[in-house]
């Protein structure tokens, strides 16, 4: 049993959903803490359609309203994956004095010197040849405008995010994976924008897991030696999706981090 009942709340990366996070969940419940898994705008079950998210803000606007609705003394535990990782540093840079710590697991860490635009060029020169695979992506703007949504192609879930995770996760996000809003305007480099002040005033923990072949682990610790967070932890023959792959280790990794920083 343990101590003292904390709050996590968790963010799913591109194309999921709060339901990528069920064994986790159960597991951090199990041990008596609080749990919310949040669905960003068009996600999940979330009952906006992606042709309604109209700027990064707009996604994350049920992380916004999740953190403004918790009581002035109430400080919760950050978990972001992947994409997640934006959507937490936007939350910390909103709510500092709301956050205990935030874990960066396997997910994107922007910094006061380290934007999204630097972090996506980064991944896609780091990536493998083949890049995105069969992911597709949709332009409702017309062919000679940005993409607006990407939807991950089954062989690159496969190959790239569950290739350690049990078939029948992969079989699940196949089945409820929807499309996720693409933005690359000024507005959502602002939206996602952090400084010291704020987001730097919130320890961090980054989670590594070094068998992820599509967010390397040298790009890992590429954006850990850029933007040094609080402690790093390490979690061994993990995929890109450590909840599946390694849901007990990911538990472990943050009930230390839960007991160390609140």
């Amino acid at each position: 049993m343990v101590k003292q009942e904390r709050h996590f709340v968790l963010v799913h990366g591109a194309c999921h959903g709060a339901w990528c996070w069920y064994k986790v969940a159960t597991q951090l419940e199990s041990m008596g803490h609080q749990v919310t898994a949040l669905d960003m705008a068009a996600s999940g079950i979330h009952p906006k359609q992606v042709h309604e998210i109209h700027s990064i803000s707009d996604y994350f606007e049920p992380l916004t309203e999740f953190m403004a609705s918790l009581p002035p003394e109430e400080r919760v535990i950050l978990v972001g994956h992947s994409k997640g990782g934006y959507c937490i540093s936007a939350a910390m840079e909103r709510f500092p004095e709301k956050v205990a710590v935030a874990v960066f697991a396997t997910a994107f860490m922007p910094g006061p010197e380290l934007t999204s635009e630097t972090l996506s060029q980064k991944l896609i020169e780091r990536m493998d040849s083949d890049k995105l695979m069969d992911t597709h992506f949709a332009f409702l703007n017309g062919m000679d405008e940005p993409a607006t949504s990407i939807l991950l192609g089954p062989n690159f879930m496969a190959s790239k995010l569950y290739q350690l995770s049990p078939p029948e996760d992969l079989t699940l996000a196949l089945t409820l994976a929807r499309h996720d809003v693409v933005y690359k305007d000024e507005e959502s480099m602002k939206a996602t924008a952090v400084t010291k002040e704020k987001y730097g005033s919130v320890r961090r923990v980054y989670i590594v897991c070094n068998k992820d072949n599509v967010m390397k682990e040298d790009y890992q610790r590429w954006m850990i030696g850029n933007n040094p967070p609080d402690e790093v932890k390490v979690i061994s023959d993990s995929d890109h999706m450590v909840m599946f792959s390694k849901p007990y280790e990911l538990c472990s990794c943050l009930q230390d981090i839960a007991e160390k920083y609140t």
